[in-house]
């Protein structure tokens, strides 16, 4: 499984590398909302939580589905801005401009993404027009919680009136505690994208593939780009509607991520992690033998993949893989026997997540298991 990313007749000069302070900051609010996916910042995420205002903490986890259901393509505006050049701003006020520039359509179909994640990449009815999709984002932000159910209502009743709320909510992220971390992180960000231009330019962009992750790939004699990934999904660098365009965005806070903006309509985007933290001591034989044999089958794996980024429910999930909800319920089982995954109630809904600590620790578990 993959998504590619078609880039036949791209010209060079449309592959940059470049920092984006937006990109950047829903990385730091994910990491913020799920710490377990980020061990290595485990006291800077506690610090930070415990320092927010009541009312900034109660604001992010109303819309916090913008960062930990999915990495929202609102935070690269840039990617789908009609007439623009593609390129990330330079500041975050720049990039809030450009996400001022998307219309309503896009922002609202965008912060939604959560509701019609199976049909990403193919495109979905925007739920400001069609009834159906309406619906369907009010379900699924009402599994979410009653703040989520609300910010999600109000947007599909007033967009410009959510949008500048958006706006103001990033700003005070910014105030908060952002503006220190960007001022801290950049310059390395920046080094880093200075390194991979010059091995691009110097090298070609296998060579720089090759140092962005070793889950890319070049391909079809240089026209494709793959990245090994638990989905599917295609994408064009050079569709007409929004003009040819390829960016490669590094992130401080992005481990374990790799993310390919690969929406219609938009130019793609590789959003990708530098560096990585070292990882905790090893589980039990007995415990790695349970966990390894939880993965051998391939429905656990992809729903292992969907309860990565973010909490869902048997039915959510039983609609995502188009399986029934006592077939998805069965294999949750497995996985939590073997303490892969953990559980939360809100209310009648149960949600599911993935133990991405435990997960991350399964290969080095694995060799030091089979040595010692």
């Amino acid at each position: 499984m993959s998504v590619s990313i078609d880039i036949a007749g791209l010209p060079a000069e449309r592959i940059v590398f470049e920092t984006s302070p937006l990109a950047e900051l829903c990385l730091v609010l994910h990491a913020l909302s799920e710490p377990g996916h980020h061990p290595r910042l485990a006291g800077w995420t506690t610090a930070t939580n415990a320092a927010l205002r009541p009312d900034l903490a109660d604001r992010l986890r109303e819309a916090d589905f913008l960062w930990r259901n999915t990495f929202s393509d609102l935070f690269m505006p840039y990617a789908g801005l009609r007439g623009g050049d593609g390129r990330a701003g330079t500041t975050l006020a720049g990039e809030l401009d450009m996400l001022d520039g998307l219309d309503d359509e896009q922002f609202v179909a965008t912060a939604l993404e959560f509701a019609s994640l199976a049909a990403y990449d193919k495109g979905a009815p925007s739920p400001l027009t069609d009834a159906a999709a309406r619906s369907r984002a009010l379900e699924r932000a009402a599994a979410r919680g009653p703040r989520q159910l609300g910010f999600a209502g109000r947007l599909l009743k007033d967009p410009v009136a959510v949008r500048g709320w958006v706006r103001r909510l990033l700003e005070d992220c910014d105030e908060a505690f952002f503006a220190e971390v960007w001022q801290r992180v950049r310059p390395a960000l920046a080094a880093d994208t200075r390194h991979k231009s010059e091995l691009l330019r110097r090298r070609g962009l296998r060579e720089a593939l090759t140092a962005v992750s070793p889950a890319l790939h070049l391909e079809d004699g240089g026209t494709r780009i793959r990245a090994d990934k638990l989905a599917e999904g295609e994408a064009t660098a050079t569709d007409p509607a929004v003009g040819p365009g390829l960016s490669f965005v590094p992130s401080h806070f992005g481990w374990p991520h790799l993310m390919i903006l690969h929406r219609p309509g938009w130019r793609p985007v590789v959003h990708y992690p530098v560096g990585s933290p070292e990882l905790p001591p090893p589980a039990s034989a007995d415990a790695l033998k349970r966990r390894l044999e939880a993965l051998a089958h391939p429905l656990r794996i992809q729903l292992c993949r969907n309860v990565a980024r973010a909490p869902y429910t048997t039915g959510e999930l039983a609609d995502l893989l188009g399986v029934t909800a006592p077939e998805v319920s069965r294999h949750l089982a497995v996985l939590r026997r073997a303490d892969l995954i953990t559980t939360r109630r809100r209310g009648r809904y149960v949600h599911y997540q993935l133990d991405v600590g435990t997960v991350a620790r399964l290969s080095s578990d694995f060799l030091e298991g089979i040595l010692r």
